[in-house]
């Protein structure tokens, strides 16, 4: 069976290049700059209607273990336990609430309060396991660029991890004052922050730079290092995503929301595109997932991208209040390219080397024709604004902004569409990492209050208890404060590795 084939990862931009699921894990980035795929999705050897009974553990192997097939049973399982334990907040871990006739997949109920916990929680022991299976005696040094949630999720997960050092790059004034404490508070004598002057793009494109720095890995290897990514780039985080949309809809089929083999919407507020890209890769498993529903944000060149075919990162960067979706370059769009293209290395590459070089590449009317279970659309600042008052109003539930993009567009598009197919909506942040944002667009009035005092009240009006996360930072000291330009991030990086001059 198909099912039990081992799957084995190339590179975006060289197909003829083969390794396995944790060579991929370790290596996070192809040396070509390509991203690591698998040679083929594999289906699901449960049936999801025998899903549905299953925990999230359970079924996070079900998943994991069709994709990372050099692992052990074991060693898998170990991964899994150790990611998904009482740093998450609920017994379900990724628990599905009803609000206005779509159910939103709460993600984020992990030690950093937004859903790259899902992935970033269980990415250090894939990748320590990876390190071991593999021989490395290298110290693996992670090398990751934020939008703001990334960051967090990744020090916390690597923190204090033996043989692993972390160095994060954010945009110093690109994030909200909730995510930069907890990354500047971030405690661990292997972790590094460090903002820049510049946005993500920027931070992202250094950390790419650096990855493809043959004379750096070079000085890195006489010293005992090399690096990985913590990013969506990597494999390890793209596969743990999958599971929470095979576990959402196996829940549908719990609570008879949905009958066995009926199709399901998802709606993905979206910037980097690898949340989007897990739930494409849950359908090509076999879950019945209809319509993929790409959210953007004001930076909206996802959308133009699905409305035109024609992908332009030459325009205007904006800060919004949804800051992890402030990106005009979606890396993850680079595996989905690949498969348009028929896996077509050479051309994929054409296409990214135009990207690099002239900022936007347009793709073939044969290609735009595989687009067809996409959906895009954006929600400007006012939209999303508006969304989380009337939610909060009409419901006493309180989205944050990304979440609130997304729920935006959803309306959109069952205005545009008339489809009343059941709908997931990814909620991909805790509100109480954008209090500010939040609160005023639940009442101007609350724009007085301090950051924290915001917490409270939130707090008070969402009957919500203030999460761990937020409490951990009210009083932690500042222990990272480094800020450097976006052309000094190489220097940065090699003086907290204490290698080259």
């Amino acid at each position: 069976m198909v099912d039990n084939m081992e799957v084995l990862y190339s590179s975006t931009r060289d197909s003829s290049l083969k390794v396995t699921a944790s060579q991929a894990i370790l290596k996070g980035l192809s040396d070509d700059g390509g991203l690591f795929v698998p040679d083929h999705i594999p289906t699901l050897a449960v049936p999801l209607r025998e899903l549905a009974d299953k925990s999230y553990q359970e079924t996070a192997y079900e998943v994991m273990r069709l994709f990372l097939t050099d692992f052990t049973e074991d060693e898998l399982k170990r991964c899994i336990a150790r990611a998904y334990d009482q740093k998450f907040d609920t017994d379900e871990i990724a628990p599905l609430k009803e609000a206005q006739g779509a159910y939103y997949l709460e993600l984020f109920h992990g030690a950093t309060i937004a859903f790259k916990d899902m992935a970033l929680s269980i990415l250090p022991h894939l990748m320590t396991t990876a390190a071991a299976k593999n021989h490395v005696e290298n110290e693996i040094v992670i090398l990751t660029a934020t939008s703001g949630d990334t960051g967090k999720a990744a020090l916390a997960g690597f923190a204090g991890v033996k043989g692993t050092r972390i160095i994060v790059f954010y945009p110093k004034n690109g994030v909200s004052p909730i995510q930069e404490k907890q990354m500047v508070t971030q405690q661990g004598d292997n972790t590094f922050v460090v903002g820049i002057r510049g946005n993500f793009d920027d931070a992202q494109n250094g950390v790419k730079t650096m990855f493809g720095d043959r004379e750096l890995a070079a000085e890195m290897a006489q010293a005992g290092m090399q690096f990985s990514s913590a990013n969506s780039i990597n494999i390890g985080r793209l596969v743990p995503q999958v599971v929470y949309y095979v576990y959402a809809y196996a829940k549908l089929l719990r609570r008879g929301a949905v009958k066995d083999g009926e199709k399901i919407n998802v709606v993905v507020p979206t910037g980097n595109f690898g949340n989007i890209l897990a739930a494409f890769y849950a359908k090509n498993m076999g879950v019945p997932i209809h319509r993929l529903i790409c959210a953007s944000n004001e930076n909206k060149v996802l959308y133009d991208f699905f409305a035109t075919g024609r992908y332009d990162r030459n325009r205007e960067f904006k800060l919004t209040s949804s800051p992890s979706m402030d990106i005009l370059i979606s890396s993850n769009l680079e595996r989905l390219i690949y498969r348009i293209a028929g896996e077509d290395a050479a051309k994929n590459a054409e296409l990214m080397a135009a990207l690099a070089q002239s900022g936007s590449y347009e793709i073939t009317p044969q290609m735009r024709e595989q687009l067809a279970d996409f959906y895009g659309n954006y929600a400007d600042e006012q939209e999303t604004a508006a969304r989380i008052g009337e939610m909060y109003r009409s419901t006493g539930y309180v989205l944050d902004p990304h979440t609130a993009v997304a729920s935006a567009v959803y309306r959109k598009y069952v205005q545009e569409t008339g489809d009343e197919t059941v709908t997931v909506i990814a909620s991909t942040a805790s509100p109480f990492k954008f209090t500010r944002s939040v609160m005023n667009a639940i009442d101007a009035k609350y724009d007085a209050l301090s950051d924290f005092a915001l917490v409270d009240e939130l707090s008070r009006i969402g009957a919500v208890a203030v999460p761990k996360a937020i409490e951990d930072i009210r009083t932690a000291p500042v222990i990272h404060d480094h800020v450097c330009d976006r052309t000094e991030m190489k220097a940065a990086v090699k003086g907290f590795l204490g290698i080259g001059s």
